[in-house]
C-alpha cells in the first residue's frame, strides 16, 4: 500500500524585507530559501539547526500563521497559495502546534477544561456536553485526570502543562502536529515521558509530526527522518540511522560531534566550527556554510553546490562524498 503524503513542500522559500532608513534600500532576509520535504501519514520528520536557520519559520508556514514569498506547500494534498481564506480556516484546522513553554501557551486565567473545549467551540458545532465530553476524554488519554478539568494552568508542573498542551493540539483531530522544541523547557527527567507520550499518541491516531528541535539526542529518539538546515537552506537530507551513522554534509557532522554520549569509554572527535552564523541579509557567496566549513574548497567559495544524492542522503555540499 502507497504511503499517504500529508505534507509536502517543493523550494519553499520565505523572505521579508527589513527597512535600513530613510535613504537606504530595504534589505531582504532570506528565513527560508528553498525547502523541500515530504511526510507521510504516521512518519516523524525532524528539522535540526543552529538557531537562525529557519526552524520556526517553516513552522509558521506550516501551521498557515505565514504565506510563503514562493514555492509549493501541500497540506493533505491542497495546495495552500491557491486557496480562499474560508478554505484556509478549515484547512488549519488540519494542523495544530506544541510550543516550547507549555506555561505561555496557555492563559493562566481560563481553566483546563475551558482551554480544552475551546477549539471546539470556535470550529464546530458540538454542544456544551459534547464538548465537555471530549475535553475529558482528552485528558486521560494525555494521563491526567478527572479533577484537573476544572483547574488554573499554574497548579500545574512543567510536565503536565505541556500534557495539556500536546491535549488541546489534538481536540480537532489533526493530521499533522508541528512540535516546536515541546520537551526544550522541560526537566531531563520529564522530557522521557513527554517523549513517550507523543510517540504513543502517534502510534494511536497515525499523526505525522514535523518536530523542530536543536536538541540530536531528543531526534535521535523520536525522529524517522531528519532535515538539516543552515541559513535557511536544507543542507542533507536522510534517514534517522544515515544522520547518525553516515552523515556526509560537514555541518551535519559538526552538529553530531558536539552532540553528548552516554559511553564513557567511546572516543569522540569533536569538530569545532569557528565564526558566527552569517547574517541572512547578507549571506556568503557560493555555499553559504565555506566560511565555516574546515573542508571547504575554491569552488565553495564562488559556486552554489547542486542538491545531489550522496550515498543514501540529499546534500547540498561540493565535498560530500559517498
Amino acid at each position: 500500500m502507497k504511503p499517504e503524503v500529508v505534507l509536502e513542500a517543493e523550494n519553499l522559500t520565505r523572505h521579508y524585507q527589513v527597512n535600513r532608513g530613510m535613504f537606504k534600500d530595504p534589505a531582504v532576509v532570506k528565513a527560508l530559501d528553498g525547502v523541500s520535504f515530504r511526510l507521510e501519514k504516521g512518519r516523524t520528520l525532524a528539522v535540526v539547526g543552529e538557531s537562525g536557520c529557519g526552524k520556526s519559520t517553516l513552522a509558521r508556514l506550516v501551521t498557515l500563521i505565514e504565506q510563503p514569498t514562493s514555492g509549493v506547500l501541500k497540506i493533505d494534498r491542497t495546495d495552500v497559495s491557491r486557496i480562499e481564506e474560508k478554505q484556509r480556516r478549515k484547512l488549519r484546522t488540519q494542523v495544530q502546534i506544541i510550543f516550547q513553554d507549555p506555561y505561555g501557551s496557555l492563559n493562566p486565567r481560563q481553566k483546563i477544561g475551558l482551554a480544552l473545549e475551546e477549539p471546539l467551540l470556535v470550529n464546530t458545532g458540538k454542544t456544551k456536553t459534547e464538548r465537555q465530553k471530549a475535553a475529558r476524554n482528552m485528558l486521560a488519554m494525555v494521563g491526567l485526570r478527572p479533577e484537573h478539568y476544572d483547574r488554573y494552568p499554574h497548579m500545574f508542573s512543567g510536565g503536565q502543562r505541556q500534557r495539556i498542551a500536546v491535549a488541546r493540539a489534538l481536540m480537532l483531530e489533526p493530521k499533522i502536529l508541528v512540535l516546536d522544541e515541546p520537551v526544550s523547557a522541560l526537566d531531563v527527567s520529564i522530557q522521557a515521558q513527554v517523549l513517550n507520550l507523543i510517540a504513543e499518541i502517534q502510534d494511536r491516531l497515525k499523526l505525522a509530526y514535523l518536530f523542530i528541535s536543536h536538541d540530536l539526542s531528543v531526534v535521535h529518539h523520536i525522529a524517522d527522518e531528519v532535515m538539516v538546515m543552515y541559513l535557511g537552506i536544507p543542507v542533507e537530507s536522510a534517514s534517522r540511522d544515515t544522520i547518525f551513522e553516515k552523515p556526509k554534509h560537514p555541518y551535519t557532522q559538526a552538529l553530531l560531534s558536539a552532540t553528548p554520549i552516554a559511553d564513557p569509554f567511546k572516543e569522540k572527535k569533536r569538530i569545532v566550527l569557528h565564526g558566527e552564523l552569517p547574517s541572512p541579509m547578507d549571506p556568503p557567496p557560493g555555499c553559504t556554510f565555506h566560511p565555516r566549513c574546515p573542508q571547504a574548497i575554491d569552488i565553495c567559495r564562488h559556486e552554489i553546490p547542486e542538491i545531489r544524492k550522496v550515498g543514501n542522503s540529499i546534500v547540498s555540499c561540493h565535498v560530500a562524498t559517498p
